[in-house]
């Protein structure tokens, strides 16, 4: 009898608790790298020929709507999370002309979204933006933060794009999205350089808290590194777990899952979580509003590779500059807020 009595009181607080997450009011906040977002139009201050009719990836008009048809699958699938998508970061598109293309899609139109875009002075004509909900998210102010370094003048690369704004009406939160320099030249020679960008976005975070203390803060985005690297343990000083957070910490749930060996980019045979989404002190204690509930990555098996050498991979658009017809060599991140 004790026993059945103990089974019902368990089933009742289990059934409780989920009754409970299920009346939670939710907002998710995303990041995606789309892989190359180009359209088919020479632009001279671009780097942009391999992607063009007769480039070296015969990326022509068919190619173009098939990248926005795969994309338009991906995203309207987040939008019907629980909670929806509110924002999602993306990186890896040429101008605001292919973002609005994007959302213009059949898949995506439904939705109303909008666009928040950069043209950052990167040579390959690759920027960092923003797409959202208008009906859930209102845009207060912009700002782009140049990764610059003195010494070497010659280097440049995407800017970091800061978005603030007011969630459903009530929380205001900044949301800083990010593309970190990769690691051509090799790992010694190139980290410097994401050691900088990770310093910047710190830069930023800290800059928005001593003027909000508590502010909720998002920075997000594809940084070229795990979450274990130096650029983010050491350059944005990220932690690791939520126990005893000063008010100016910034946290990285994205640690664990890379611990526990789940990543968004598949490479030589393993997975790297190079797409990180990082909160601050702020939005996992907040005084009231939206909080910060967990991280997650978003994979669904059509968006993997299903035969050949990179089977279970993300199906990317091109392999060894073949073309695969695919949604994008990352699979997105993103988080869930609630209150």
């Amino acid at each position: 009898m004790r026993r059945i009595c103990f089974i019902l009181l368990s089933f009742i607080l289990i059934s409780g608790s989920l009754f409970a997450q299920s009346q939670q009011q939710r907002a998710n906040i995303g990041f995606y790298n789309v892989e190359n977002l180009f359209d088919t139009i020479n632009d001279p201050l671009k780097n942009d020929e391999q992607f063009l009719p007769d480039g070296d990836y015969r990326w022509n008009s068919e190619r173009y709507f098939n990248k926005l048809e795969k994309l338009s699958q991906v995203i309207s699938e987040m939008a019907k999370m629980q909670g929806g998508l509110v924002v999602l970061g993306v990186s890896e598109v040429e101008n605001e002309a292919v973002l609005r293309d994007l959302i213009a899609t059949e898949l995506l139109a439904p939705y109303h979204l909008d666009v928040c875009h950069h043209e950052s002075p990167d040579r390959r004509g690759v920027d960092v933006s923003f797409i959202y909900n208008p009906a859930r998210f209102k845009v207060l102010s912009t700002k782009a933060y140049p990764l610059v370094f003195p010494e070497n003048p010659d280097f440049i690369t995407r800017d970091q794009w800061l978005m603030t704004g007011i969630l459903d009406g009530e929380d205001t939160l900044h949301l800083i999205v990010n593309h970190w320099p990769s690691k051509i030249g090799g790992e010694k020679k190139s980290l410097p350089y994401r050691l900088g960008a990770g310093k910047l976005a710190r830069h930023i975070a800290d800059s928005i808290m001593a003027a909000s203390p508590n502010a909720k803060i998002v920075i997000m985005g594809d940084m070229n590194d795990n979450p274990n690297a130096k650029s983010m343990m050491e350059g944005l000083r990220t932690k690791t777990n939520t126990k005893d957070l000063a008010p100016d910490d910034l946290y990285n749930p994205m640690w664990q899952m890379y611990r526990n060996g789940v990543g968004s980019y598949a490479y030589r045979d393993s997975w790297e979580l190079l797409d990180n989404m990082i909160v601050s002190a702020g939005l996992v204690n907040p005084a009231h509003g939206y909080k910060f509930f967990m991280a997650h990555i978003f994979r669904k098996d059509f968006m993997l590779s299903q035969s050949g050498a990179y089977t279970n991979y993300p199906w990317r658009m091109f392999a060894g500059g073949i073309y695969q017809g695919g949604y994008s060599d990352h699979l997105p991140v993103y988080i869930t807020l609630v209150k």
